[in-house]
């Protein structure tokens, strides 16, 4: 027999809705980390379908590091004017907006890298490692594992997040996204620094 303590303790943690709450106690038999992988697992998959759909709506979010010397703007997007205006997308935000100011990325994400600059790193990759003596498909993944590691540097999808290294901005979205349960996303950001 599942608990209402146990379901207002679940839905507190996760945010998710009451009856899904008690549905992943249920299928978890009472398991209370069991339920919470269930229900991160079923946001996830929400996330994955949410992400062809067009956000309208959003905010733009002024940060300026107290040292009035580094400041951001961030456009993020949803899909409703209520998540927009909801405090918990307002902090996201805000979080995002100062782990850019710390962080420095430079692109949005892979796909916003201009492909001559991609093609410049692929050429001096290739040139550092002429010499290994190493087969072709070895010497391309090691070329691919330099590239995803200056990638997780300066694409601010691929970074880890400075307030939780378990995660990565693109997780927070993901997680956003199962929370308010519509898209998220970053459209862009620009960061000023003196």
């Amino acid at each position: 027999m599942i608990k209402a303590n146990d379901i207002q303790k679940l839905r507190e943690e996760t945010q998710a809705p009451v009856m899904e709450c008690k549905k992943a106690l249920e299928e978890a038999r009472g398991d209370f980390e069991k339920a919470k992988l269930i229900l991160k697992k079923k946001g996830e998959l929400r996330a994955e379908k949410k992400q062809t759909n067009e956000t309208q709506s959003g905010l733009i979010e002024a940060y300026i590091h107290a040292n009035n010397k580094v400041g951001v703007l961030l456009e993020l997007r949803c899909e409703t004017d209520s998540v927009a205006n909801n405090p918990d997308f307002k902090l996201l935000a805000h979080e995002i907006s100062m782990h850019i100011a710390a962080m420095n990325p430079q692109f949005v994400s892979q796909d916003s890298i201009p492909k001559d600059i991609i093609e410049e790193k692929v050429k001096e990759y290739q040139e550092e490692i002429k010499d290994a003596h190493k087969p072709p498909e070895i010497r391309e993944k090691i070329i691919q594992g330099k590239l995803a590691k200056d990638f997780g540097e300066i694409c601010l999808l691929n970074q880890i997040f400075i307030k939780d290294e378990t995660k990565t901005i693109n997780d927070l979205l993901k997680e956003a996204t199962a929370k308010f349960g519509e898209k998220i996303e970053i459209r862009q950001f620009c960061r000023f620094q003196i």
